[in-house]
């Protein structure tokens, strides 16, 4: 008799992944339950599913990741199964043991696999003793700061700091030195425990030139497990990946590569069935590129995984493409895979960008703001996983990531150049994006020709020359904000510069990137003549609200927010454009006239908005330049604000735990003099 599918299955995750998985069950004829937090109310994925519950406040603690809510939404919709998608409790052994007494299905490996595989150190040293390779290191439970610095000293600088638990690159730490180990560890371990709740961490060599190639595995109920071929993962800023494609170029451009492949392969299936895995898994491995014959396994992630599509996308069964999460829900309904190893093939080359909301250009600082306008890339060959809608807020209470732009093309070139070009369509307003970082990824030369390593973003950031704002932009951003109000008050508040006699200037301050342009304007028959840095720039209103400057028409992506913010797109580069008034102007010019030359600003704001998740110095204590004051986590990120200078600190009353808004006061600084340090 044929097992059934489920009639009802609750989604338990957000974002781009929820709407991915509910799409899928609603080709598959079954019902969908979303489940969200009081931060996602209006967001996608709930209106995308056939239901949806509430589980709590907006932090993932209180909701996305409270197993009991998640558990109350499943009785009360009646679920007969839960997808976890990746991240939050995809990987949560308590999540999937409290699953299997409630008799309801997940949509994933069985608990003892998760207890294995799911925990770094133990899934090491098992496949260590199934004879596959692996990184040098201490894998054991329940090391403590002092035995894995003690352990250090014998693998060897560099180190690689891990987790047990969790993936994503989350809580990995590179460290160089001795010296830098222990502050590393701290951090390590606080954001081990605040992403998983398990703050083990476990050391390794940190190999140079490193190449991350990663196995998609599927396995049935009835022990058949197959691979569908390699991913290339190596373009990763801080352990965290950006852009991903299937099939990788070191095996594409290896002499040998078909018979390492079949290797790598053979392994990853060899590590699933040691552990009679059963469902979608990744098996994950590092290549030195100065070795590329070699591998060693590093871990297995047990869900899915966040670049799935590009597996998708060149893997066939039988010349059929394949749809991960219709196998993953078909598996767990007891039906067998229905082919083998023999019947996959891969066809093309597909590579997939991920879409963050940051500034690249200032660190990589989260981006939070409600979406104003939203325009994704459509055409041959692209696909977009979103759950980006115009009106919904991006919030800092999850991770950043907002979408992932997909191309398809016969060769590696092609699909390198229809991304771009999909990238160079994206208008993502209301936020900062790293789309132009993409780009500039994508356009590098050593990408370009396959020669990737985990380090290249290091080296290449420094060198990035994101596209700086133009004049004609600026001009353009003033023009706008002075049409958006044309003198509402009436004639004597008018901002047009009319009044009895001849006309008078206007002057319009703007900020980008912290940095003030002044234009003044006067108006002319057809408009108005706007002046920036010695140069002038003829502006005309034409019909349908496009505005020519110098004759030449205007066509980027525009869209004031509601602090009268201008976001500005052009080829996939954002920028904000801020109208300062008389009042903010006026504040500024009194700060810098308290503010002694020289001397650094004594308050230290914090840079967005976050949660309070360490507190280092106390009120009135004595800080050397550069010292650590207090730590903010934003977006699944760590974030330290620092002394300016020397000085007594003063820290209000800041507490671990306490929300802080952008370019909110988290400290100010007295400057004593060095005798009257304590």
């Amino acid at each position: 008799m044929t097992p059934k599918l489920f009639d009802t299955v609750l989604v338990a995750n957000r974002g781009e992944i929820a709407v991915r998985v509910i799409r899928t069950l609603r080709t598959m004829g079954i019902r969908s339950v979303a489940i969200y937090s009081d931060a996602d109310a209006g967001a996608l994925h709930v209106s995308e599913a056939d239901e949806a519950i509430r589980v709590g406040a907006s932090p993932a603690s209180e909701s996305y990741l409270d197993i009991d809510h998640v558990l109350a939404a499943c009785r009360a919709t009646g679920a007969q199964a839960v997808h976890p998608g990746y991240g939050f409790l995809s990987e949560n052994v308590e999540f999937a043991r409290a699953l299997q007494d409630a008799g309801i299905t997940f949509i994933g490996p069985n608990v003892d696999a998760l207890l294995l595989m799911g925990d770094k150190i133990r899934s090491k040293n098992h496949v260590s003793a199934h004879d596959v390779p692996v990184t040098p290191g201490i894998a054991e439970p329940e090391l403590s700061d002092e035995e894995l610095i003690d352990a250090a000293s014998q693998i060897g600088f560099p180190v690689l700091i891990k987790p047990s638990a969790g993936g994503g690159g989350k809580g990995m730490v590179a460290v160089d030195t001795a010296e830098a180990l222990p502050e590393a560890l701290l951090s390590a371990r606080r954001t081990a425990l605040n992403s998983f709740g398990d703050d083990t961490l476990f050391l390794e060599r940190l190999v140079r030139a490193p190449r991350h190639i990663e196995v998609q595995i599927l396995a049935d109920t009835q022990g058949n497990t197959v691979h569908l071929g390699e991913r290339e993962c190596s373009l990763q800023r801080r352990h965290q990946k950006v852009i991903e494609e299937a099939p990788s170029p070191l095996l594409e451009n290896h002499p040998d590569g078909e018979r390492l492949r079949a290797e790598i392969g053979a392994a990853a299936v060899a590590a699933a069935a040691s552990v009679n895995y059963v469902g979608a898994g990744t098996v994950e491995f590092l290549i030195s590129d100065e070795a590329p014959g070699e591998f060693f396994f590093m871990e297995m992630n047990t869900r899915l995984q966040v670049e799935h599509p590009v597996t998708e996308e060149v893997a066939r069964v039988a010349g059929e493409r394949l749809d991960l999460v219709e196998a993953q829900v078909r598996i767990a309904a007891g039906l067998p895979l229905g082919f083998t190893q023999d019947e996959v093939s891969l066809h093309g080359h597909a590579i997939e960008a991920r879409v963050y909301a940051e500034d690249p250009s200032h660190d990589f600082m989260p981006s939070t703001g409600r979406l104003l306008e939203i325009k994704e890339p459509m055409g041959p060959h692209i696909r977009v996983d979103s759950s980006l809608a115009e009106g919904l807020t991006v919030s800092p209470h999850y991770d950043p990531m907002l979408a992932k732009v997909i191309a398809w093309a016969p060769d590696r070139a092609g699909a390198l150049g229809r991304l771009d070009a999909a990238l160079a369509r994206t208008v993502i307003l209301g936020v900062l994006t790293n789309v132009e970082y993409l780009r500039l990824l994508l356009a590098d030369p050593e990408v370009q020709a396959g020669n990737l390593d985990t380090t290249l973003i290091e080296r290449k950031m420094p060198d990035m020359a994101f596209r700086p704002i133009t004049d004609t932009e600026l001009v353009l951003a003033a023009a706008l904000a002075a049409a958006r109000h044309p003198g509402h008050g009436g004639t004597w508040h008018a901002k047009d510069s009319w009044r009895l006699g001849t006309p008078a200037t206007v002057t319009t301050t703007l900020e980008v990137n912290d940095k003030l342009s002044v234009l003044t304007s006067m108006p002319t028959p057809t408009g108005r003549t706007y002046t920036l840095g010695g140069n002038d720039f003829e502006v005309a209103s034409l019909p349908g609200g496009i505005v020519a400057i110098n004759g030449v028409q205007q066509r980027p992506a525009t869209a004031f927010g509601d602090d009268d913010t201008l976001w500005l797109s052009r080829e996939g580069a954002v920028t904000a454009i801020r109208v300062l008034d008389r009042n903010e102007l006026l504040q500024r010019e009194l700060a810098d006239r308290a503010h002694i030359p020289g001397e650094a600003i004594p308050e230290v704001r914090s840079p967005m908005p976050g949660t309070v998740i360490a507190v280092a110095v106390s009120d009135g204590q004595w800080v050397e330049a550069g010292e650590i004051l207090v730590t903010i986590e934003a977006m699944k990120m760590e974030h330290p604000m620092r002394a300016p200078a020397a000085g007594t600190i003063q820290m209000g009353r800041l507490h671990v735990g306490d929300l802080v808004k952008a370019n909110q006061i988290v400290a100010t600084l007295i400057y004593d003099s060095v005798e009257e340090q304590p």
